[in-house]
């Protein structure tokens, strides 16, 4: 009887589940993850405290805008990327040099000092690049 319902449930699950003709299971946009040119945040931090930080990046056209950040935990370090929408739409005009900004808020739960990896884009082999930024925490 339980395999007959697993096998139900994922039939209607694979059922249900539409790919495109481009590969993506999404219906006229796509996803895209965008370099950090900049970063605003405090120098130090106080134990229990929350801070907001600001990320400037640059958006490529009027297609784009902010989903969400990727964020990573471990330990006391923090990776820390932008995910934007890309609207699948002919008509976007290209934007030159427009710098967008995002925040969030980081509250500070530990002792010692937190890094911060921001991401921002790749080398010519491929190799992830970021703007680490180490802050101390104060009492």
């Amino acid at each position: 009887m339980k395999r007959l319902i697993i096998l139900s449930l994922t039939l209607i699950l694979l059922v249900s589940c539409s790919i495109s003709d481009n590969g993506s299971s999404y219906d006229g946009y796509s996803l895209d993850v965008l370099p950090i040119e900049s970063v605003d945040m405090p120098d130090t931090f106080t134990l229990g405290e929350t801070y907001p930080i600001t990320v400037h990046y640059f958006t490529p056209s009027t297609c784009y805008s902010f989903k969400e950040f990727y964020y990573l935990k471990n330990n006391n370090e923090r990776t820390v990327a932008v995910i934007n929408y890309v609207a699948d739409n002919p008509n976007c005009t290209d934007l030159q040099d427009e710098l967008t900004e995002a925040t969030f808020n980081f509250v500070v739960t530990s002792n010692g000092s937190y890094v911060f990896k921001f991401w921002q884009g790749t080398d010519e082999n491929g190799d992830d690049q970021y703007l680490t930024i180490e802050v101390p925490v104060t009492n």
